[in-house]
C-alpha cells in the first residue's frame, strides 16, 4: 500500500514527535507499505522517509522545481524515486493521486490546508481512502475541538467526522489503514445546502 504522509517540515520542532513519526513510518515500511510525500528533508517529511528507508521501504518524493532552485527548504537526498513539479497544486495533485491512505501529522498551515484539502476530496467523492490523524502530544485536539464547533453551527455535518479517525498510537493507526474497507456512504450528501 502507497502511504501518503503529510507533516512539518521544521527543523525546530520537539524531538518527540520526530521520533513518534520515524517509528511509524519504519513499522509501516516493515509491513510492507511504501511512502510518498513531499520529499522535505527535515521536520516530520524527513522522520518520515528516514523510519521508511530504516525499515527497507521504498521512498517517492513530490516536489516543486523551485523548491530546489530556491532553497526553500532541505530535499530528501535518499528518496528512490523523486518527482519535480511546476507547481505546489501539481505536487499535491500526486501525491492524492498516488496514496491508497493518507497520515496526517503534526504540521503548519501547509499540513492544515493538505488535510483539509483530501478531506474537501473526500465529501465531493472524488476518493474514498483511509484517513488518519497522529495526535501525536495531543497535538490535534484543539482541532478536534474547532471541528467540533463548526459541526454545532451546522457549517458541516456531524457525519463529517466519520470521512477520518484519529489515533494517538503507531499500532492504532496501522490496524486502521490495513483493515480499512470504503464505506458506501455518498459523502457528497454530507454537503449542507445539498
Amino acid at each position: 500500500m502507497k502511504i501518503c504522509i503529510f507533516g512539518a517540515a521544521s527543523a525546530h520542532i520537539d524531538t518527540v514527535y520526530i521520533k513518534a513519526v520515524e517509528e511509524l513510518s519504519e513499522k509501516l515500511a516493515k509491513r510492507g507499505h511504501t511512502l510518498v510525500f513531499g520529499a522535505g528533508g527535515t521536520g516530520l517529511m524527513g522522520a518520515a522517509a528516514r523510519g521508511f528507508k530504516r525499515g527497507g521501504g521504498f521512498v517517492h518524493g513530490v516536489i516543486p522545481e523551485f523548491f530546489r532552485e530556491e532553497k526553500v527548504e532541505l530535499i530528501y537526498e535518499d528518496c528512490d524515486k523523486i518527482t519535480y513539479t511546476e507547481t505546489m497544486a501539481e505536487r499535491k495533485f500526486i501525491m492524492e493521486d498516488e496514496a491508497d491512505a493518507f497520515i496526517i501529522t503534526p504540521g503548519g498551515i501547509g499540513t492544515f490546508e493538505e488535510f483539509f484539502e483530501v478531506l474537501t476530496l473526500k465529501q465531493l467523492g472524488r476518493h474514498n481512502k483511509a484517513m488518519v490523524i497522529y495526535n501525536i502530544e495531543d497535538y490535534y485536539d484543539d482541532l478536534e475541538k474547532f471541528m467540533d464547533a463548526v459541526r454545532e453551527r451546522k457549517f458541516i455535518t456531524f457525519k463529517c467526522s466519520e470521512m477520518y479517525s484519529t489515533f494517538k498510537t503507531a499500532e492504532e493507526i496501522i490496524g486502521y489503514i490495513e483493515n480499512y474497507t470504503p464505506t458506501e456512504t455518498p459523502w457528497r450528501k454530507l454537503k449542507i445546502g445539498d
